[in-house]
């Protein structure tokens, strides 16, 4: 792939077990370290801690950090398919594009959370049919963008989240202009050799995509990650440009994150 693309540097504060007032705190205290990107995710409940502990929700917040924050893209890290018309949430996105001048990432996935499906009451179903359903709301987004008046104030940049050989990689190669996934190394290098399968055959440029791995920080296990230099390193060397440290509440600690902003530094310099 090519090595042109800079290194860029996300974070995804997890909007759970905190009050909405240091979530605030937490997207300004990033936009000021550096960051590229800051992200949510779209869920009801929070994913690791106390289950039934504080938690808000995804795309009201968004509009909230578009006024809050003046240059660092915004974005859900992912979006669950499953929770919204896409003709709604195309509107929706593009509502929050012009609200932020032109600073959405619009982050999507099929969903898999079984928690948030029950107690809202959307159907589960398998996770191959909830594939499908992606497949089919994404040109129903494309189309609406192209319907809607105003316009989105540019492109908005779809970004894919998953693994799936079969489906979700030929997705990203149709629809993608980033690929978000959890990858070491060597799972890293298999999924891109088959992203590349689907892109030839779909009659595009892997380079186009924008390679995205999450990193540092704690993920769902709850687990500590290693330094940037030893788990961006062999990342950066096959390809990912994007990088991005999860925190939660309710103190959203920046120490892990920085570390990796002053390693995009060094990397970009």
């Amino acid at each position: 792939m090519t090595l042109s693309r800079p290194v860029r540097i996300g974070v995804q504060l997890q909007p759970q077990h905190a009050p909405y007032s240091a979530i605030r705190d937490a997207v300004r205290r990033a936009e000021d370290l550096g960051v590229d990107v800051a992200f949510n995710w779209d869920h009801f409940y929070p994913l690791y801690g106390e289950p039934e502990g504080m938690h808000f929700e995804c795309w009201t917040m968004l509009s909230a950090w578009a006024e809050q924050t003046s240059r660092v893209e915004i974005g859900a890290l992912v979006t669950c398919n499953s929770y919204r018309n896409p003709d709604l949430l195309a509107d929706m996105a593009r509502t929050v594009d012009h609200i932020s001048d032109g600073r959405l990432i619009l982050g999507i996935g099929s969903g898999w959370f079984e928690k948030d499906y029950e107690s809202y009451g959307f159907e589960f179903g398998t996770a191959g049919g909830r594939l499908d359903d992606l497949a089919n709301a994404l040109p129903r987004i494309e189309a609406r963008f192209e319907a809607l008046n105003p316009a989105p104030t540019r492109k908005i940049p779809v970004l894919i989240g998953g693994g799936g050989e079969k489906k979700t990689l030929r997705l990203v190669a149709q629809h993608a202009d980033i690929w978000h996934t959890f990858a070491d190394p060597e799972v890293l290098s298999h999924k891109l050799e088959v992203l590349r399968g689907h892109c030839d055959s779909v009659g595009r440029d892997l380079n186009d995509i924008e390679v995205s791995v999450g990193v540092g920080g704690r993920g769902r296990d709850g687990g500590q990650a290693g330094e940037p230099e030893e788990e961006g390193s062999p990342l950066l060397d096959l390809g990912a440009r994007l990088f991005t440290v999860g925190t939660g509440g309710p103190d959203y600690d920046m120490s892990v994150l920085e570390k990796w902003i002053a390693w995009r530094d060094r990397v970009n310099s």
